[in-house]
């Protein structure tokens, strides 16, 4: 069995020009398979990493490498290809878009990545099965709910469409930022259950950065990005 992890993180560092260092991450590990809670308040740069995993924004220095891949090392077109076929975001705001339909958003990111498709080929028969199967599994069972459009969903509908959306196409790497913010307790606990479900499916590790301590010991693992980030503690002295 390969000892490879899915995120590998060494000597990180990043900080938005003219200002201190905002993330300096001397390791940071996840797991294939893990589910791990990432505790980022408001303010302490989880966007910002976010951001870095995804090949958005380049560090000033250090190493980041997703599947083995040294990120670092791509232009920023393959980090986008990248991203697009390994990795699914569920969004704080969800980001869906509104005028097209709950079947159209969840089928999405398989327009933009042809690994992504075939996956859902090769698990569901078809991209539009994948997606029906998907938002079942969520607790969307009704067909006509598959042609309404995005703008007309509840709160928390339109969480569990962000969630078949970021899982379509079985990416390695889903990652949640701040998503239950806006559903009650117990609403919260049972999504995140179906989203385990899910990723254990899929066979996706689960990145959930949430303030959310309560959440905290649903997971395999939790971690606040303060005892990662040596910049957080430098900026308290």
């Amino acid at each position: 069995m390969s000892n490879q992890a899915l995120i590998e993180l060494s000597e990180l560092s990043f900080a938005w020009p003219g200002q201190a260092p905002l993330l300096d991450i001397p390791a940071f590990r996840l797991e294939p398979g893990e589910t791990l809670f990432l505790k980022g308040p408001s303010g302490s740069g989880k966007t910002t990493l976010l951001g870095l995993l995804g090949g958005v924004q380049r560090p000033d220095r250090g190493s980041i490498r997703l599947l083995g891949q040294e990120l670092t090392q791509l232009a920023a077109g393959a980090r986008d290809r990248f991203r697009v076929d390994h990795t699914g975001y569920i969004f704080q705001q969800f980001n869906l878009l509104p005028f097209l339909s709950v079947r159209e958003n969840v089928e999405l990111p398989c327009h933009f990545s042809k690994s992504r498709a075939a996956r859902a080929v090769t698990r569901h028969g078809s991209v539009d099965q994948a997606a029906a199967t998907l938002l079942a599994h969520l607790g969307l069972t009704d067909p006509a709910m598959l042609a309404r459009r995005a703008d007309s969903l509840s709160i928390g509908q339109q969480q569990r469409v962000a969630a078949a959306r970021a899982l379509i196409g079985q990416p390695e790497l889903v990652i949640a930022d701040e998503p239950t913010s806006a559903l009650d307790a117990d609403a919260r606990e049972a999504f995140i259950r179906l989203l385990f479900a899910e990723c254990r499916e899929a066979g996706a590790s689960l990145l959930f950065v949430s303030h959310d301590q309560s959440l905290a010991p649903l997971f395999d693992r939790n971690l606040s990005l303060a005892e990662l980030n040596r910049a957080a503690v430098a900026s308290e002295v």
